[in-house]
């Protein structure tokens, strides 16, 4: 990033910093990505009294918890660990485009609870503001909740994130973007816990080739893998090929394909001809 790149960065930091330093205190839906971690950082810089409440469920990959609250315990934050079914509620397992609406909507719901239990006076959570112009329908239920988002109300962007946190020497700073695993399934496709597993287990197996930004599509008979179009090389060796192939069919696949066009954020979005037409419905 250029120098007057990171001159504006800087100044949106001492911008975020003010915002949460007039908050005073809040619960931080934490996930231990990128972004949520450079605003709980944000807030330990501020003042904040802060709760990080971290969810798990079948569709949070273990590994992922386990860098949350090595994270949390590293600064020295107060974090919580609490339980979302969302894999109970119809409305999700069956996939519909507006999927994360519902699984986000429970999620502030309980966060909202907590707020309102440990009198805090606001709910934060990591979006950005790249996050605003793609196919979000968590941010209706953050909405619906009253959910701010500081960083998107500061304009960061993902690359700005990633330069403050490197500034500030956090780890996270190129942690690759890991949203959940319900996120591998086309729309409509019914999500259960031995399917999330199973993809689980995939990814897994593939980062031991040392590929980093990386997704296994679940098409069910089919794991159509995305890597970087600079890592195709790595899974198109012959032995690698072999072993991927034969990994990925011991966990119940019948074929293993690669997908040419390489690692897109969101690749299944596609599918939609009208993402902002896509509402859940009034309560």
């Amino acid at each position: 990033m250029r120098t007057e790149e990171k001159t504006a960065a800087g100044k949106k930091f001492q911008a975020l910093l003010e915002l949460l330093g007039k908050a005073g205190s809040a619960v931080l839906a934490f996930s231990g990505g990128v972004d949520s971690s450079f605003l709980l950082k944000a807030m330990k810089t501020a003042g904040v009294r802060t709760l990080a409440v971290t969810a798990v469920s079948e569709t949070l990959p273990a590994r992922e918890k386990e860098k949350a609250v090595s994270f949390a315990r590293q600064l020295g934050m107060e974090q919580r660990i609490i339980r979302t079914g969302e894999l109970g509620n119809e409305s999700f397992a069956s996939n519909p485009p507006e999927r994360c609406f519902y699984c986000k909507d429970e999620l502030f719901s309980k966060l909202a609870a907590i707020s309102r239990e440990e009198g805090c006076g606001f709910v934060f959570d990591g979006t950005n503001s790249d996050d605003l112009r793609d196919y979000r329908p968590g941010r209706l239920a953050a909405e619906r909740h009253g959910v701010r988002s500081p960083l998107a109300e500061c304009g960061f962007s993902k690359a700005e994130i990633r330069t403050m946190s490197r500034e500030l020497g956090l780890d996270t700073w190129d942690r690759p973007s890991s949203p959940c695993l319900s996120s591998r399934f086309a729309y409509g496709t019914r999500i259960t816990a031995p399917a999330l597993r199973r993809v689980e287990k995939a990814e897994e197996f593939l980062e031991g080739f040392g590929l980093r930004d990386l997704r296994v599509r679940d098409d069910g008979s089919t794991a159509r893998i995305e890597v970087r179009e600079e890592d195709m090389h790595i899974l198109l060796d012959a032995r690698n090929r072999r072993l991927i192939a034969g990994k990925l069919k011991s966990l119940g696949y019948k074929f293993v394909s690669l997908d040419l066009e390489g690692y897109r954020s969101g690749s299944l979005n596609r599918v939609l001809d009208r993402p902002e037409a896509q509402r859940p419905p009034a309560r």
